[in-house]
């Protein structure tokens, strides 16, 4: 499903549950995550064993590709069985699986545009599609046509769109599409699209320099959004692999595990860990989940990008609700000097006596005292934090991490008690992740 270029060499952390019982009357995957909130990844026919698939960390699982045929019949199913497998395996674990057509294909769309041009080979396809769905019990249909043209062509995507988004919604299954990131192309999807799909996943990559940076794909869905495309229905979609040469995520990180925390190596880009909690703390806000091309190229350990989407978004978090003392370098506690919560207020170690300038809370990514948020003055080494009004900006968002750490979301830096020292009245800083020390916080 990735976009352009990127499909050419390819054939075309979770905490203990909580004391208390919860009952989960929903799927698994649907009431993991936020209500509304889409974790959407691709299934390649031609890779994995999805017996291997997290389930429970995704919601939505697109199974690529079925090909047209310009009057408007399908190609045969790819690996018929592997979709069966993985519609059995997902329904088991409340996730909906759908049927992904079309894809790069080499840049050719010919019979995309033949078929939709014609109103009897419309209907063809329509029909051909609901007895796909219907055979293998899935949940709905990806559209993927790479790319309709802005004009006749656009009128014929739309026509195709509202015909078979009306067949599919009278039987109680979703239509979603793929769409490339922003563009004069990008116009070819109309906005009476917008109001017949359930949701777009917008394939934020290949762009960008570096490849599928923060600002360009946040840039990209805010594109969709400014056309008139509601955030509910705009998903972000994310890389699994690097350009210009595409490698995978999954062997970025066999190369060098360092490379799990980088977004460069060697001259590639891509996304790793702390970019990919980035988009999705953004995308929690401003869209309606988060898509990744594609699952197979994710590792399957700790390092996983998919588990960075759960622990961000779902309840995975590794920074659930709760409130409490945070001990760090010395047994020092994490402080608001002076107990004062004006903004710009130092945050420091300092002697823990329980007071109200020690209490802290985790409410999502955010950790605040005094009504405030830990804020982070800047990016760069040695930026200091500070108490201010909570924003939801990525310079008060933290991460923690398995070795104690707290990472900042906008930076991709770790709280760090500067020297290191121990001493009271300490200011605690940003600096780059070490796993140090200096660097290790326990709530408690």
């Amino acid at each position: 499903m990735r976009s352009l270029r990127a499909r050419l060499g390819t054939a075309c952390l979770a905490l203990a549950a909580a004391a208390a019982t919860i009952t989960i009357t929903a799927p698994v995957a649907q009431a993991a995550y936020p209500p509304g909130f889409k974790s959407v990844g691709y299934q390649p026919s031609w890779s994995s064993n999805v017996s291997t698939i997290p389930y429970t960390k995704l919601t939505h699982i697109n199974y690529a590709f079925v090909l047209p045929n310009a009057n408007g019949t399908l190609q045969g199913i790819p690996e018929p069985g592997r979709l069966q497998q993985l519609v059995s395996l997902g329904h088991q674990n409340g996730v909906k699986v759908s049927l992904a057509v079309g894809g790069w294909n080499n840049g050719n769309d010919d019979n995309f545009e033949i078929l939709a041009a014609n109103a009897n080979s419309r209907t063809t396809f329509v029909n051909a599609l609901i007895n796909v769905v219907n055979q293998y019990n899935l949940d709905g249909v990806d559209m993927d046509w790479e790319y309709p043209d802005p004009g006749a062509e656009g009128d014929n995507f739309t026509a195709l769109m509202r015909q078979l988004g009306d067949a599919l919604h009278s039987r109680g299954k979703l239509l979603t599409a793929a769409v490339v990131s922003e563009g004069p192309v990008a116009n070819g999807v109309q906005p009476a699209v917008f109001g017949i799909v359930d949701w777009l996943n917008i394939m934020a990559y290949d762009g960008g320099s570096p490849h599928a940076n923060y600002d360009w794909s946040i840039n990209s869905v805010n594109f969709w959004k400014g056309r008139g495309l509601p955030a509910s229905k705009a998903v972000l979609g994310v890389p699994f692999y690097s350009r210009p040469t595409y490698i995978s995520y999954r062997d970025l990180v066999a190369q060098d595990p360092a490379n799990a925390n980088r977004d460069c190596y060697n001259g590639n880009c891509y996304n790793g860990l702390p970019t990919i909690r980035r988009k999705t703390t953004w995308a929690l806000s401003n869209a309606g989940g988060i898509m990744n091309w594609e699952l197979s190229q994710d590792t399957t350990t700790s390092t996983s990008l998919l588990n960075a989407i759960w622990e961000t978004a779902g309840n995975g978090n590794p920074n659930p609700p709760a409130s409490g003392t945070i001990v760090g370098y010395g047994g020092k506690c994490v402080d608001v000097a002076g107990a004062n919560s004006a903004n710009g207020t130092a945050v420091q170690l300092w002697t823990c006596n329980g007071t109200n300038a020690q209490q802290w809370s985790r409410e999502g990514n955010s950790v605040r005292a005094l009504g405030k948020c830990l804020d982070a003055s800047g990016t760069a080494n040695g930026a200091v934090t500070q108490l201010w009004d909570c924003t939801g900006a990525g310079n008060q968002q933290w991460t923690a991490e398995s070795n104690g750490q707290l990472r900042n979301v906008g930076s991709g830096r770790c709280l760090d008690a500067t020297g290191p020292s121990s001493a009271d009245g300490t200011r605690l800083q940003l600096w780059d992740c070490a796993g140090s020390a200096n660097q290790r916080w326990t709530f408690s």
